[in-house]
């Protein structure tokens, strides 16, 4: 797909640019499934431009994901011993359902594969129904569930999935 681009993070205008289009996001996507309070929470205390920057410096990854030259979404990895944490892919709804997913998923396959990492993980809130049903279509398998004390009166419920390459 010539329209899709994945840009790594190097500087703070692009922290600052997926901090404001992760505020959008979360907005329009989450708050039916876990209501504004917890999206609000949940933005500063993980999306943030402070909590990326400290999530940079504690190892993780982050990409701006671009269609047609615009800037439409972002995704952030975290290499484990011998697998790769996918903490966040956040699409903007304009461009889901143009397989940017999909492109983004082959883009984590070949960081597994020169990293020699055998396996993708993730969470997802277990009434995200149309993620659960793209990360099933793209292979991943349920693993296990958690629920997570975030603070503030938050507790995260999540399945557990993998994709083994």
């Amino acid at each position: 797909m010539e329209n899709f681009m994945m840009k790594k993070v190097k500087n703070d205008t692009q922290i600052k640019e997926i901090a404001r289009l992760a505020k959008i996001i979360w907005h329009e996507h989450f708050t039916p499934i876990i209501g504004e309070g917890q999206v609000n929470y949940m933005v500063d205390k993980f999306q943030s431009y402070s909590a990326l920057t400290e999530q940079l410096k504690n190892g993780y990854e982050y990409y701006q994901i671009y269609f047609d030259g615009e800037f439409c979404g972002y995704c952030g990895i975290h290499p484990e011993e011998s697998r790769l944490f996918l903490s966040k892919l956040y699409l903007k709804k304009e461009v889901r359902g143009k397989h940017l997913a999909t492109q983004t998923f082959q883009f984590l396959k070949n960081i597994c594969r020169e990293r020699g990492l055998c396996a993708i993980w993730l969470t997802c809130n277990k009434h995200n129904d149309g993620s659960l049903a793209v990360y099933r279509h793209l292979g991943f398998q349920t693993i296990d569930e958690q629920e997570a004390d975030i603070g503030g009166g938050y507790i995260m419920d999540d399945y557990i999935m993998e994709y083994s390459l």
